[in-house]
């Protein structure tokens, strides 16, 4: 006889008539240990032996349905006994049909019980046929057949047998589920080429459709892969584990999922500590968590990964100021070649000192690794220059994304001293590298617009990390043939709108001259920009509406305002700032801009509110300066 089960087990006197809803019940099951789960069958099992003995009518059909269950019972106790062994265990498989074989160990106690000798009138009442029993051993069947498998799966781990493929019956309408706790099964319990093979079939699996990767996440798919990412005896392992998490990864509640099974340390102690080609898939993995979860943004920052990303990013790089301390450096106005130049040199004269704090490349480095560091970068020095660049552009897309809308994170890059780094990269860069660094700079820069102690401390305009910073995007806004490239740094410009002083003219020439870019967007991003300059939140706003003047910039400006939607609201805002600010400008009165004004769309202002209050104080004040068109303010309403 088998165990009683504890009191926490459900019996059959217990079961609820109704059924709870499916969820619910699940979780109810996910919080019960296995062997509780499995008691309870194997309770009914012995519940029907007695129940066949007893049977009055139908006793072969009886006998043959007590064949089936003591089968079944054999197979649950060897289940359980697999449970228990103490190793690595997959139960989800077991949990899903072990609940379907009570159902229908239910049905046939029922069924046996009403074979019992009865009363005359109870017979009469109760009806049992033998298609009653056809349709149960049918059920019996699957259970049988659905208990075969889920036992070859376990064997075919334990016995490094490979990856079953058969199809149970309990998944012959989803045969993606019992794939999956098919590899599932292989990653706990099988042999190591058996667990790369299976992570690469999740990996396939997942990159199909979302409903395969909330399949594999929900069946426990998450934790034998970062047990495999983390296994570091294996590059090809790691790489299929990392692949697989990128799959998974691209929804919030997915990421959350590698999150709650402290995925975040791992993944951070990998990149900082693995071959090359393992470095490119990890820091794949967090760029695409931190792109589609906030929660990835801040652990990852909490685990420090923002150090490692810099240091791979600047490997191969002479520039780096983590050597010299920003206040002993009087660049003036040299080049980020000049910066070269001083780092050789201080390397030669052994100015730096390898206890100095964290200034050291190799300390940086060794910092974001635990162990085995300098073998790493030994063999990053012999790999191929395509595997090199991968690993930068796949670092510089990571700082990308935590830096995306994270002013903490942000601040930690410019504290890492990134900011030199990725100007380097810019200037000599092309391609998709180039591209990430100039948007994880547009990302910082869009941060240090909205806090201001981030923009004080980054962009000191006698830093030289903030001046090669500009340096680059003004040459990608002047050289760059790439329309995205431009937008991103003209919107890095503005967003530093703030930091330059009135003399700075070299930084709004530049964006004057785009305002009669041939792409819209670019014009229209160019009028963003140095509304920026001219808004009333900017301190120097009215000697930057000056110097705009100066330049001419207000006859592409009036043409703008003729282009598409998104140039026109940009190019009217500017348009206002320039009168509100020098309206008294004869150029203002030759381009006719009170005229632009009072022929404004005005379904474009009903859409645009701020266009509200702008355009009639600009009218205002072009009316005060231009007798020839008073009282025009009071005819048009906005």
């Amino acid at each position: 006889m088998a165990a009683k089960p504890s009191s926490t087990a459900v019996t059959p006197t217990t079961i609820p008539q109704k059924l709870q809803p499916q969820k619910a019940r699940a979780i109810e099951q996910h919080d019960k240990r296995i062997e509780e789960i499995l008691s309870f069958p194997i309770l009914l099992s012995d519940q029907i032996g007695e129940a066949v003995k007893e049977a009055e009518s139908f006793k072969f059909e009886c006998s043959e349905v007590g064949k089936q269950v003591e089968r079944l019972c054999q197979m649950l106790r060897s289940a359980a006994r697999l449970a228990t062994a103490g190793a690595a265990f997959y139960d989800r498989p077991l949990r899903r049909i072990a609940a379907e074989v009570s159902k229908n160990l239910e049905k046939s106690l029922t069924l046996v019980k009403k074979c019992r000798r009865r009363s005359i009138l109870r017979r009469v009442v109760t009806i049992v046929s033998v298609a009653d029993f056809r349709k149960l051993l049918a059920l019996l069947d699957s259970s049988v057949a659905d208990m075969k498998w889920v036992l070859s799966i376990f064997d075919g781990g334990a016995a490094g047998g490979g990856i079953v493929l058969t199809l149970p019956p309990i998944a012959s309408n989803d045969p993606i589920i019992s794939w999956v706790w098919s590899f599932t099964a292989s990653l706990y319990m099988g042999q190591l080429q058996d667990k790369i093979e299976a992570a690469n079939e999740l990996a396939s699996l997942a990159k199909d459709n979302d409903r395969n990767k909330q399949i594999i996440v929900e069946e426990g798919g998450v934790s034998p892969l970062l047990k495999l990412l983390k296994d570091s005896s294996s590059l090809e392992g790691q790489i299929a584990a990392a692949f697989a998490l990128f799959n998974l990864a691209n929804d919030q509640e997915r990421v959350q999922a590698i999150i709650d099974e402290l995925g975040v340390p791992i993944i951070v102690h990998v990149l900082g500590d693995s071959p090359m080609k393992v470095q490119i898939r990890v820091a794949n993995l967090v760029a695409k968590m931190a792109e589609h979860c906030p929660h990835a943004q801040e652990d990852f920052a909490r685990e420090n990964v923002i150090r490692p990303l810099v240091t791979l990013l600047s490997f191969d790089l002479f520039v780096d100021d983590l050597f010299v301390d920003d206040s002993k450096l009087k660049l003036g106005k040299q080049s980020i070649h000049s910066l070269v130049q001083i780092n050789k040199e201080m390397e030669r004269k052994n100015l730096y000192k390898p206890g100095f704090g964290s200034s050291s490349l190799s300390k940086h480095y060794s910092e974001g690794s635990s162990k085995g560091g300098g073998n790493n970068r030994k063999e990053r020095e012999n790999e191929k220059p395509e595997v090199k660049l991968k690993l930068k552009t796949s670092c510089a897309e990571a700082l990308w994304m935590l830096a995306r809308g994270s002013v903490p994170n942000s601040r930690r890059i410019t504290e890492t001293k990134g900011l030199l780094c990725l100007a380097k990269i810019i200037e000599i860069e092309e391609g998709e590298l180039k591209r990430n660094c100039l948007m994880t700079i547009a990302e910082i820069t869009a941060a240090a617009e909205s806090n201001a102690d981030l923009r004080r401390a980054a962009f000191k305009t006698n830093s030289p990390a903030a001046k090669a910073v500009v340096d680059q995007l003004l040459r990608v806004i002047q050289e760059s043939d790439e329309a995205s490239l431009q937008v991103a740094a003209i919107r890095a410009i503005g967003s530093l709108a703030r930091t330059f002083p009135a003399r700075e003219t070299r930084v709004l020439g530049p964006l004057v001259e785009l305002l009669g870019h041939r792409d819209q967007d670019v014009a229209a991003e160019a009028a963003s920009s140095l509304g920026k300059f001219t808004c009333p939140d900017n301190f120097l706003c009215v000697d930057h509406c000056k110097t705009i003047i100066e330049f001419r910039g207000v006859p592409p400006l009036i043409r703008l305002l003729r282009g598409n939607e998104e140039a026109q609201l940009h190019g009217l805002i500017l348009t206002c700032y320039l009168a509100i600010h020098a309206g008294k400008s004869d150029e203002l009165e030759r381009a006719g801009v009170l005229n632009a004004l009072e022929g404004v769309d005005r379904a474009l202002v009903f859409q645009h509110p701020e266009l509200k209050e702008l355009i009639p104080q600009a009218i205002y004040h072009l009316s005060v300066f231009h007798q020839s068109h008073s009282g025009m303010l009071t005819q048009r309403q906005f």
